[in-house]
């Protein structure tokens, strides 16, 4: 064999060899891509993309059921600022389900109940809502028997759930006040602040002079002393249209007073509640209280 053969054999082997490394080098990448390729046209095999991606990401930590700190809570309230309720919690004037806490960042739980110097307070803001109770609607936020409800005249009055103050019977017409206010709402249905109530009731028959003077005198009903604050006829209308004013709570206790004297109320109407007037307002129709009305409120 001549040298030229050998050197023509011994290059065509170092190109196989070359060409056998380039293969392999080739296969290794499809294999496991690393890094940007240096052809811009490449492209992953889809089987091999799931081997790109990051493996999977941590849970995000979620609040424990809606616990918020106490300074927040506070600050919500509309009391004070967060730095404000932290001065105040470390002079111990926030107390969660009767216990005082100085602890900072301490959270509360949304069925804690949190007072701020011992009153009541809720991280809602108060809303306060007065409607025009029409006829055959009942007190209550729900029913069973699917009559109608007062909440249905008022649900769109604000996203806060707000609560009736006191009730209205089904035939009872006149105002009714919503809130989420529960210290407002349990003074002014508590009977030492003597919340005044003023009723036209239209009866069955002309009340007499006689029967109005001991309505006025007080009397004893079903063993318990009634008190009636102020009873007149109607100016320019029959003797059996009659305005009652009176500061009791007891369940329809303008109706028993009148039947407890042979009479029957065919209407009743509430026409001033706590100095709220239905003034300017439709029946079946609602309005949020001025501040200045909500002032009055707070100063019974």
């Amino acid at each position: 064999m001549t040298a030229k053969n050998n050197s023509s054999r011994g290059r065509q082997e170092r190109e196989a060899g070359s060409n056998a490394k380039k293969r392999e080098s080739s296969a290794s990448t499809s294999g496991s891509f690393k890094g940007k390729s240096k052809d811009k046209n490449f492209r992953p095999h889809p089987e091999k993309i799931k081997s790109f991606k990051k493996g999977p990401s941590k849970p995000k930590k979620t609040s424990d059921s809606g616990e918020i700190r106490l300074n927040k809570y506070i600050a919500n309230s509309g009391i004070c600022s967060r730095r404000e309720a932290d001065t105040y919690i470390s002079a111990g004037s926030a107390t969660v389900n009767g216990k005082i806490i100085t602890e900072m960042g301490y959270k509360v739980k949304p069925t804690d109940e949190v007072r701020f110097d011992d009153v009541l307070i809720s991280p809602e803001a108060k809303r306060y809502v007065l409607l025009n109770k029409p006829k055959n609607y009942i007190t209550t936020m729900d029913d069973e028997r699917n009559r109608k409800t007062v909440m249905e005249l008022i649900h769109r009055s604000t996203k806060e759930r707000i609560y009736p103050v006191g009730r209205l019977d089904r035939e009872t017409t006149g105002l009714l006040l919503f809130t989420n206010d529960g210290e407002m709402a349990k003074k002014l249905t508590h009977p030492k602040h003597q919340v005044k109530k003023l009723y036209q009731a239209t009866l069955d028959k002309k009340l007499s002079m006689a029967d109005l003077k001991k309505i006025s005198e007080n009397f004893v009903l079903d063993g318990k002393m009634v008190f009636v604050d102020k009873i007149s006829y109607i100016d320019n209308k029959p003797k059996f249209e009659v305005g009652i004013e009176i500061h009791s709570g007891r369940n329809r206790i303008v109706r028993r007073i009148f039947e407890h004297f042979g009479y029957h109320v065919i209407k009743l109407d509430r026409v001033i509640f706590a100095g709220l007037t239905k003034r300017n307002l439709g029946r079946g129709v609602w309005r949020h209280l001025t501040e200045q009305e909500v002032n009055n409120l707070k100063m019974i």
